[in-house]
């Protein structure tokens, strides 16, 4: 039986750019009805853009739920290519996309007396959310091709650190040099997996921290390419939406598609 996520048609009220290679849309709509915050700092949810079947995940920077008109707001990352990076290109204010209930897992000790916050573009929306969401000492260290103006104003101190390029990243190397704080306190760092797995590691057997001290997330892989599908949902969805079937029933059209 499926048990996949709730999901939500939204529609994209406003698209301003941040920087660059990063985007913002302010999503909105009665189909966002039901949608609801986990309130986790770092949440993410998927998002399907028009005429696609794929999800690709995003934190969620902001989520107003205003009876006038609730607000859901993306922070999106520019690549050179992608499906979202081709859509968000486009005045795509008016069209509807699809996103599911959210997610998240940065969970702040009670005896955390500091924070710290390591990621590249991908992870900046989680850190400016962690970031207003309390008043501890943080140290952020942030990896991007150029710096969005304000972005992360609620920081004592931010490093900003060059990204090698689009689809690189070098933030492996910059944890085990990083000077700690005295006392008990918490670690987030998102960005490409690869590097994540290694600190992960060097975070449990080289400072010895106990899994309620850090949180290290893969958001992405390097030298990942798309690859072609033996199937393309593009047609599969764009049909199925247009003979009115249910997300349910558009999924089972497409794992039929695939079995055959």
């Amino acid at each position: 039986m499926s048990t996949r996520a709730s999901t939500y048609d939204a529609q994209v009220l406003r698209r301003e750019p941040l920087s660059d290679h990063l985007v913002r849309l302010v999503l909105g709509g009665p189909g966002l009805a039901g949608w609801t915050s986990t309130g986790v700092p770092d949440e993410w949810v998927g998002l399907v853009v028009p005429g696609q079947f794929q999800s690709r995940y995003y934190t969620v920077r902001s989520w107003d739920p205003s009876p006038e008109g609730a607000e859901l707001t993306l922070d999106i990352v520019r690549h050179d290519v992608g499906l979202v990076t081709e859509w968000t290109g486009t005045d795509c204010v008016g069209q509807t996309c699809t996103v599911t209930e959210p997610k998240g897992s940065f969970a702040l000790p009670g005896t955390a007396a500091w924070l710290m916050l390591v990621g590249d573009l991908t992870a900046l929306p989680a850190m400016a959310r962690i970031l207003e969401s309390t008043d501890l000492p943080a140290r952020v260290w942030a990896e991007v091709p150029e710096v969005p103006e304000g972005y992360l104003a609620d920081a004592q101190e931010v490093s900003w650190l060059p990204q090698p390029g689009d689809g690189l990243s070098a933030l492996g190397t910059v944890v085990p040099d990083l000077t700690w704080p005295e006392g008990d306190g918490y670690f987030w760092m998102a960005g490409e997996s690869a590097q994540m797995r290694a600190i992960r590691k060097h975070l449990m057997r080289e400072k010895r921290l106990p899994s309620s001290a850090y949180d290290v997330m893969g958001y992405w892989r390097g030298g990942a390419v798309r690859q072609p599908r033996a199937v393309d949902p593009g047609p599969i969805y764009r049909a199925g939406r247009a003979a009115g079937k249910s997300d349910e029933e558009i999924w089972a059209d497409y794992d039929e598609a695939r079995d055959r």
